[in-house]
């Protein structure tokens, strides 16, 4: 640490204070990866059974941990040569196409280069399977597209995270914003999407979905907060709709997070920082019989910058049996999630001067939500089949209060609301993978069935100072004119206090066949086929409105309106093509269809409820239960520059219908038109160094509706073709050192374009840039330190922006304006881990 503090000064002069602060931890990193040292080589030959050499197979140092060391791949004469591994005991894994995996055990002294090694892998008469742990690790001949990886715990662990949502910031061209309170579900941005809470990208817990159908707040609703980033093992990630395990959401993308079973070691955690920010965490893992328990739990409490603090307390619990190994086993896992906190929602442009950049135009907002969930899976593989079973079930509850327009319809109470969802889910996922051979060439045939029932309690609510009441809507008759508003132009509607309020189930029925053929050595296929019923019945429990303000104030009997049933049944096929490699860069091209779920109350309701959005009773269009989506993508993966993994995609995504339920209205909100998506990524993950790692991602894409939209416009215009809020370039890149006798930090950037805020591109956002860091020490092998610092340019950007009309006081004019959540300021956080016992 002394040599870094003296060659500091060399190549950081005196600056801003800010300014200081990032040179200080680019010129730390620069010092580290720049004294990194070779130790020990270890070489070899890969060659098949009759003695030829393989080119191009993959092979793997591992520690003690599983963690991947160092990864290369033999030449065209099967040779191989790994640098730079200290004295030590590893798992050296060596595979290639055709071949089964081979695994065996090497130690290295200290003197510098072992014998060299002659690997003889056998041909294997089934498909083989890599295990992979990271980015790092080489997925040709694996992968079934560009867009497809896997972010390990090597990586997750030097990145700084500012809320446990951003562990899927590892997955290329992913955005995680806030636009509330911690508490609520992040707002996820990907591949010209603005996916709300989750809608389009399907989230998996260990295969269990975080999503959830028909929310009362917005469909796909997926919440991270129930994610302790110190268990995640790895996140394996897809994009596109081209694969049939994963149905509904998933068609811009979607990411299964894998926790930990066991612990290398136990620890305990603690946190503190900036803003009453305060965390603890622990994990222990111990052997149980024949099997392994482990157990964990979170406790945080955060403030966040906010005028009116957030003050959110968040507590999660984490246990786990399990037996076997990968080729056989079986688990149990429970979680348990409870937070509650104050909302700083997004203010507009001209009410900084009234509450300032950190405000809150409502100090009543917030919510509470808990979520305690039990799963159970089990699996087996043999030479020639392999087979999963899982199972789960879960109690979800959420009780969130928001004002985005704040006095635009009721001057006197405000424009605040209630959204209640409160449910159990249960579901069931099997899948059965046979394989063989069709007439010399290898083949595997997946069937899979899976089951989700949601039963759901939800309500909408007028609400004041978070008391449920009724509300006079002022702007009635601009909102939505009828007959008698002619005469009455000033005329009133009175909004009860309960919107809508539903109960119902939610089934989701779906299936898939998946069949793969190694055609040549060079050619595979991938051909599925997936079908999905959703069954939905509503019971709705509003109760008789009297429309006094229509002739003879009718009742209108909401309950017996908007109850019913519904169902559709979706067929969604697939295909993938895969060539390659060829200098150890695999092509592929790929094309599918997929959907997303409509929420059960715009299916089956016929009466729109008595909202802002229609203030006197109106007839409602029924939405279709599934919303098709299909799309293409091409792309190449190469390894040929070495220690380089870089990845190249072109994508096209068509979605039916932009067509939702609004949770914040209870009304349905119909685009004009399909929608067109488009664009392109380029991922790369470099390590020239066993402790060194450099890695860019970008991506840039396009969303248009296929006719001007006038809905979604700014006022007085005609409308336009651009779906609004969806997010173009998206740039992520860092320097990790990883390791490096005792020390590891990373530097990272997070960078998203201007976006759209109008679909006539009038009202656009700026862009976003953050860097962040994080420095860390091992002070010996108990314990070890190390600090956060985020937004380190201390730039006042926005997290996210809208564009739509508000009124911030009682008797100020309404205006449309940007309206925005802003970005955290510069924060410093502390962690002190100390680890003790053992697996």
């Amino acid at each position: 640490m002394e040599e870094i503090k003296e060659i500091i000064p060399l190549f950081c002069p005196r600056r801003k204070a800010t300014v200081r602060r990032f040179w200080i931890v680019v010129c730390s990193l620069v010092f580290l990866s720049t004294v990194l040292m070779a130790q020990n080589s270890l070489t070899g030959t890969v060659v098949d059974v009759s003695g030829a050499v393989i080119a191009g197979a993959s092979v793997m140092v591992r520690n003690t941990h599983g963690a991947v060391e160092k990864l290369t791949q033999s030449d065209g004469h099967g040779f191989f040569s790994l640098s730079g591994l200290p004295a030590g005991n590893y798992r050296l894994v060596v595979s290639n196409t055709g071949f089964q995996i081979k695994e065996m055990s090497v130690t290295l002294g200290t003197t510098g280069e072992s014998a060299a090694l002659r690997i003889t892998l056998d041909v294997s008469i089934v498909s083989t399977t890599v295990e992979v742990q990271g980015r790092e690790d080489s997925l040709i001949g694996v992968a079934e597209s560009a867009s497809q990886g896997t972010v390990g715990a090597k990586e997750l662990e030097t990145r700084p995270v500012l809320r446990s949502g951003e562990v899927l910031e590892t997955i290329p061209g992913l955005i995680i914003t806030q636009h509330a309170g911690g508490g609520k579900a992040n707002q996820y941005f990907l591949r010209g999407f603005n996916l709300d809470h989750g809608t389009d990208f399907a989230v998996f817990l260990d295969g269990m979905p975080l999503n959830l159908p028909s929310h009362a707040h917005g469909e796909g609703y997926s919440d991270m907060n129930t994610v302790i980033p110190e268990f995640v093992q790895r996140v394996n990630y897809e994009k596109g709709p081209y694969y049939p395990v994963t149905g509904n959401y998933s068609s811009a993308g979607s990411a299964n997070i894998e926790f930990v079973k066991t612990l290398p070691q136990n620890f305990f955690q603690v946190e503190g920082g900036m803003y009453g920010y305060a965390r603890a965490v622990f994990g222990v893992s111990q052997k149980l019989g024949s099997g392994n328990l482990l157990y964990g739990g979170e406790a945080s409490h955060d403030d966040g910058p906010w005028s009116h603090p957030d003050n959110y307390n968040k507590f999660n619990g984490l246990l786990t049996y399990s037996r076997g190994d990968y080729t056989h086993g079986v688990s149990i896992t429970a979680h348990g999630y409870h937070g509650k906190w104050n909302s700083s929602d997004q203010i507009p442009e001209n009410a900084l001067p009234l509450v300032g950049h950190f405000g809150t135009l409502n100090t009543t907002d917030g919510g509470n939500s808990q979520r305690y969930s039990l799963q159970a899976e089990w699996h087996r593989q043999s030479t020639n089949s392999a087979t999963t079973i899982m199972g789960y079930g879960f109690f979800y509850d959420l009780d969130l209060f928001s004002d985005f327009t704040y006095y635009l319809d009721d001057p006197v109470k405000g424009d605040q609301f209630e959204q209640q969802d409160r449910r159990w889910v249960a579901g069931f996922a099997a899948a059965h993978t046979i394989l063989g051979q069709w007439l010399g060439r290898k083949v595997e045939n997946t069937f899979g069935l899976q089951i989700r029932n949601d039963w759901v309690h939800n309500g909408l609510y007028r609400s004041h100072n978070r008391v449920r009441t009724d509300k006079n809507d002022s702007n009635a008759c601009d909102d939505d004119p009828i007959p008698e508003c002619d005469t009455n132009p000033d005329l009133v509607a009175v909004l009860p206090a309960a919107t809508t309020l539903n109960k119902f189930s939610d089934t989701m029925l779906g299936f898939y066949v998946e069949n793969k053929i190694q055609w040549a050595e060079k050619i595979r296929s991938v051909l599925a086929f997936r079908g999905d019923e959703a069954i939905y019945s509503n019971t709705n429990l509003n109760p008789p409105y009297v429309a006094t303000v229509l002739p003879d104030a009718p009742v209108i009997d909401y309950a017996q309106l908007n109850s019913g049933s519904a169902s559709q049944f979706l067929p969604s096929p697939k295909g993938s093509l895969i060539l390659g490699p060829w200098s150890n860069t695999e092509f592929y091209v790929q094309g599918g269809f997929s959907f997303h779920s409509n929420d059960v109350r715009g299916a089956t309701q016929r009466m729109e409820p008595i909202s802002p959005d229609y203030p006197f009773p109106t007839p409602a269009t029924r939405i279709s239960p599934l919303v098709q989506t299909k799309g293409a993508e091409v792309g190449v993966r190469t390894l040929a520059v070495p220690h380089l993994q870089g990845t190249l995609s072109i994508w096209y995504l068509r979605s039916d219908s932009e067509l939702q339920q609004s949770g914040d209205t209870g009304s349905t909100v119909p685009s004009a038109s399909p929608s067109d998506r488009y664009g392109v990524e380029w991922a790369n993950y470099y390590t020239p160094l066993q402790h060194l790692a450099f890695d860019f991602d970008f991506a840039d894409s396009k969303a248009l509706f296929t006719t001007m939209d006038p809905d979604d416009a700014a006022p007085n215009s005609p409308g336009g073709r651009y779906v609004p809020e969806a997010v173009g370039v998206v740039i992520s890149s860092g320097v990790t050192v990883q390791n490096y006798k005792g020390f590891w930090g990373s530097l990272r950037l997070r960078a998203f374009g201007p976006r759209n805020l109008t679909s006539d591109a009038i009202y656009q956002s700026n862009s976003t840039i953050l860097l962040n860091a994080e420095l860390g020490y091992h002070i010996n092998k108990q314990w070890r330190i190390a600090t956060q610092l985020f937004n380190l340019l201390n730039r006042h950007d926005h997290d996210i922006d809208y564009a739509y009309e508000s009124r911030i006081t009682p008797t100020a004019a309404s205006a449309f304006t940007d309206v925005f959540h802003p970005v955290e300021p510069f924060q410093v956080r502390f962690t002190l881990v100390r680890s003790f016992g053992g697996k």
